[in-house]
């Protein structure tokens, strides 16, 4: 594949010259050259387009953490760590399950397979006319029915649903019109889960990788114009008509591929013809559903147990959890470049080449939140005071929240893994129910782990939990990989990850030294930064752990071709 900027003509139904100038938007999918499906074909992404589509993608999703962390101040800002923000969260949690299920996780497994197998028919010219146009009409339709009246049953059901979320809640009254509200979601999250796999199934990031910023942009604005008059109430208002929004930014660029295809019966997707039909039967589904939904059963039980400890500790565990798991986002934008790649070439039935990169990804993400973590760890006082002291949230709410978000640094590891295991578990569109019962494992553990702790600890306790049970569920999903998954190689895994652990334990001293001697929290968080960075990688190159050295001179070479090469004009 050429070295050539993505353009968005990188789609196979784009038509060169037709859209005007090239947009850096997308990175190409594997190309449609013909050939036996087990041949690994020569238009796979190469290493540096891999590279460079995660760069955007990671600097797009770093754009949206950038102002969800903004509107986390806001509400910390405005209504401090309390009853108010307390019932807020609790509503909350109805976003929270929908991005898990809608955006992140769910709609990806089963959509990112399903269309890499209708792109790979199209490819070798069988199941003409159109397989994509007929994937769209048999799914689209159906699962905007379906999200509409999950929305509605939430909104009606919202006082029985804060009674069973947090049933500890003294005045459950503005808990449950904030749940109104951000039940609507449901349909706009489901949407923009549906455009997105779409989207990264044809090579482009760009729409997909700004959703957050959008979301994240409503949500602030609502605070500051109507917090006055709504209270609480305009964060979830922000909610609403943010999710709107993530639908509506991807919706153009997933019509241009779409349109002015012809269509061949829906039925062609439900009677389970060639891989269409597999790629969406029930029990798949299924499966995806309910280890999406035990995945993030974590938050749920977190919540239920808060909720009998003293106000804020809802909101403590809440602004903890935001900042720590934010390195664990970005390490797992690998994950969202290469996993369309994975279910491509496994689609076109090049095993070595998906297990190659699941391989490298595991390792790869691990490093990345194992730097992140360590600096979590080392300096998370200071990380507290200066994102949220300010306001309505004290020293005191500073000094909970930091002594919580050094517990979950702990689960960082575990949760970046069962993000990028699973995808090897459903990248082939098989139904399998190991994942569901690995993480109802991990789920179990975390419920048992909660009860003994939340009394002597409160919430560090059930951060404590939150760790143990997302680590188990690690451990098990690691083992269960077999010929029937990605065929990786475990123990080389295992052996992959030794490396950037005993460096990011090492890092992880230096920053604490470093961070005690600023009193600036500002400068402590920067020296840290700085320290930990530095010790960190300079261990992971002298071990060469992720084949740090090969990629730093891939990403280095990708950004240097970025910055000198002539602008191309288009006509």
């Amino acid at each position: 594949m050429s070295s050539r900027p993505a353009t968005t003509g990188d789609a196979p139904e784009h038509t060169p010259g037709k859209d005007g100038p090239p947009v850096i938007e997308s990175v190409p999918a594997a190309g449609p050259l013909p050939g036996p499906v087990s041949t690994r074909r020569p238009g796979a992404p190469s290493r540096r387009f891999l590279a460079r589509a995660t760069l955007l993608t990671a600097a797009l999703s770093l754009a949206g953490a950038l102002l969800g962390l903004g509107r986390d101040q806001a509400l910390a800002h405005l209504f401090g760590a309390g009853a108010a923000s307390d019932a807020f969260l609790v509503a909350w949690t109805v976003p929270e399950m929908a991005s898990t299920l809608l955006i992140e996780d769910g709609m990806a497994f089963l959509l990112v397979p399903a269309f890499s197998v209708a792109l790979a028919r199209r490819a070798n010219g069988s199941g003409t006319p159109d397989p994509v146009h007929a994937l769209v009409a048999a799914t689209l339709p159906r699962l905007c029915l379906a999200l509409a009246a999950t929305a509605a049953v939430l909104a009606a059901g919202a006082p029985l649903l804060v009674s069973v979320l947090a049933p500890g809640l003294p005045d459950p009254s503005l808990a449950v019109s904030c749940t109104r509200l951000t039940a609507t979601c449901v349909l706009s999250f489901g949407l923009a889960g549906y455009c997105g796999a779409a989207l990264r199934a044809h090579g482009s990031y760009l729409a997909p990788g700004t959703i957050y910023i959008a979301y994240n942009a409503a949500i602030i604005a609502a605070m500051l114009v109507l917090s006055e008059h709504w209270g609480v109430r305009s964060a979830a208002l922000g909610v609403a008509v943010g999710g709107c929004l993530m639908a509506a930014v991807q919706a153009p660029s997933l019509w241009r591929r779409i349109a002015g295809r012809p269509g061949r019966p829906a039925a062609a997707y439900e009677g389970g013809e060639g891989n269409g039909g597999r790629t969406l039967a029930l029990g798949l589904v299924c499966a995806v559903l309910l280890f999406t939904l035990c995945r993030q059963s974590q938050v749920l039980i977190e919540r239920y147990f808060a909720s009998g400890l003293p106000s804020g500790a809802i909101s403590h565990l809440n602004y903890a959890q935001k900042v720590a798991q934010l390195p664990m986002s970005l390490a797992l934008m690998v994950c969202v470049v290469t996993f369309p790649v994975v279910a491509r070439a496994i689609a076109e039935g090049d095993t070595r080449r998906a297990r190659d990169r699941v391989e490298r990804d595991l390792v790869l993400t691990a490093c990345l939140v194992l730097l992140g973590a360590a600096v979590v760890v080392a300096c998370a006082p200071q990380i507290v005071q200066l994102l949220f002291q300010r306001g309505a949230f004290t020293a005191e709410d500073t000094a909970a929240t930091a002594a919580v978000m050094r517990v979950y640094a702990a689960g960082l590891l575990g949760h970046t893994l069962v993000g990028a295991l699973v995808q090897s578990y459903f990248s082939a569109g098989r139904t399998t129910w190991f994942p569901l019962g690995a993480m109802g494992v991990g789920a179990l553990a975390t419920v048992v782990v909660s009860a003994w702790a939340v009394g002597p600890w409160g919430a560090r306790g059930i951060a404590a939990a939150n760790a143990a049970g997302i680590t188990l569920t690690a451990l098990l999903l690691l083992h269960g990989l077999g010929p029937r998954t990605v065929p990786v190689r475990v123990r080389r895994v295992v052996a992959g990850l030794a490396g950037p652990v005993y460096a990011a334990v090492c890092a992880t001293g230096a920053g604490l030294v470093c961070a005690g001697l600023f009193a600036s929290p500002l400068a402590a968080v920067a020296a840290c930064c700085g320290c930990v960075s530095a010790v960190f990688l300079l261990l992971v190159r002298i071990l060469d752990a992720a084949d740090a050295r090969s990629l730093l001179l891939s990403v280095a070479h990708s950004l240097r071709h970025s910055v000198t090469r002539k602008p191309r004009h288009g006509r």
